[in-house]
């Protein structure tokens, strides 16, 4: 759903014309949840613009491309292969699994839709636009027993021996301080204040590109990559590049069942709509690790904590041995394995909220200018309500979670 793609709907309708010269036994043939013949699937692409085809490559080599989906595709509504409305895509009974590369102001209903639908899912990151929409689609994904997988890969290159040190109950205390310094795109995905409306281009379906999102005046700066600069579609350029910085680190510091529960800011009053500048962002564990996210776009840089690591050599030297006899953490399932296998996904729903929640959580005490307190467990900000209502957001009648 965002200009600028490359993507060609002459060369989408050659492919897919040439791949029904072979045969192929699509999942719904024989039943959900079981494997065709063929190990063949049918796919969706619902966004094309952007990551679009990068997402749908994520699906695998046995995945056929037969339908896609944008809003800005309303001169091709005759095409029955091109759709604008991603539920007339998810009607369909020969897709088998869906990538979804639209703004993130979408990724929960459609993901939630689409499981819901029977189909699997790649999500592009930022798998959410706020805390609330992540839990649902955690518990979606249990409920259809469907494959979800975050488009984000670091955990998959991340230090399993790591995860092993830190998952093994032998540490007495977690003195970890990761400090990620620069690469948040701050500036360049900050929105614009104030812009003068613009007409709608004709082959845009406008309503539905803001969906769940706030109707707005359309402006072009609003639509294409530089979505990301408004709090309606995305959560600036900490959503954009953090998930893909934290989902290893996540994974290796066996975080995937928790989140911060002390967030501080240090960032210049915020905008209610266009994302803006902030400098740093201090979020802490209960247990006492601590992540910081510097900017380096803004204000003075983070000095109030050095970075800090542990190793095998900060246990004595029995739980050394210990740790050594206990199993190595079970390999990652990609997304082809997890939808041929039927074996949960690595960068499963309830991992990949998990992850997001860093983001959205230095985001909300960047908005309210204050340090925050979470609930990890009920996933509610504690004693500061302008804060908590930006966990579960309104969203435009008729769409909800």
């Amino acid at each position: 759903m965002q200009q600028n793609s490359g993507f060609s709907r002459r060369r989408f309708l050659q492919t897919t014309a040439a791949a029904a010269a072979f045969t192929i036994v699509p999942r719904h043939v024989i039943g959900q949840g079981q494997t065709p013949p063929s190990d063949t699937f049918g796919g969706a692409l619902i966004g094309c613009g952007g990551r679009g085809n990068g997402t749908f490559e994520g699906l695998g080599p046995n995945v056929n491309k037969v339908a896609i989906c944008d809003v800005k595709f309303l001169n091709d509504a005759d095409n029955k292969k091109v759709y604008t409305d991603f539920r007339r895509v998810l009607e369909r009974k020969d897709i088998d699994v869906v990538a979804i590369a639209t703004p993130p102001h979408w990724h929960a209903l459609i993901s939630i839709a689409a499981m819901e639908a029977g189909k699997d899912v790649l999500c592009e990151k930022p798998m959410t636009r706020f805390i609330a929409e992540g839990r649902a689609v955690a518990e979606a994904e249990k409920r259809t027993g469907r494959i979800f997988q975050v488009g984000t890969y670091g955990r998959f290159s991340a230090d399993r021996n790591k995860r092993k040190l830190m998952t093994s109950g032998l540490l007495k205390s977690n003195p970890v301080v990761h400090i990620q310094r620069g690469g948040f795109k701050v500036k360049e995905w900050s929105g614009m204040i104030n812009p003068k409306p613009q007409p709608v281009p004709k082959s845009l379906d406008w309503n539905m590109y803001c969906g769940p999102s706030p109707l707005r005046p359309y402006h072009p700066h609003r639509f294409g990559g530089s979505h990301r600069g408004y709090w309606d579609y995305e959560g600036g350029g900490l959503t954009d590049m953090g998930q893909h910085y934290f989902d290893g680190f996540q994974y290796m510091y066996g975080k995937d069942d928790t989140s911060p529960v002390t967030i501080e800011p240090y960032a210049p009053p915020a905008h209610p709509e266009a994302c803006g500048m902030w400098g740093w962002v201090e979020l802490k564990y209960a247990d006492g690790l601590t992540l910081v996210f510097d900017s380096q776009e803004w204000g003075k840089p983070y000095d109030r904590m050095q970075p800090r690591d542990i190793s095998i050599n900060d246990l004595a030297p029995e739980d050394r041995e210990k740790l050594k006899a206990m199993p190595d953490p079970e390999p990652l399932v990609s997304f082809p394995d997890a939808i041929r296998t039927r074996k949960r996904a690595g960068g499963n729903a309830d991992a990949a909220h998990r992850g997001v929640c860093l983001m959205h959580l230095a985001n909300i005490a960047i908005r309210v200018g204050r340090k925050i307190q979470y609930d990890p467990v009920r996933e509610v900000i504690v004693g500061d309500e302008q804060a908590n209502r930006l966990v579960n957001q309104p969203m435009r009648t008729p769409w909800h979670l």
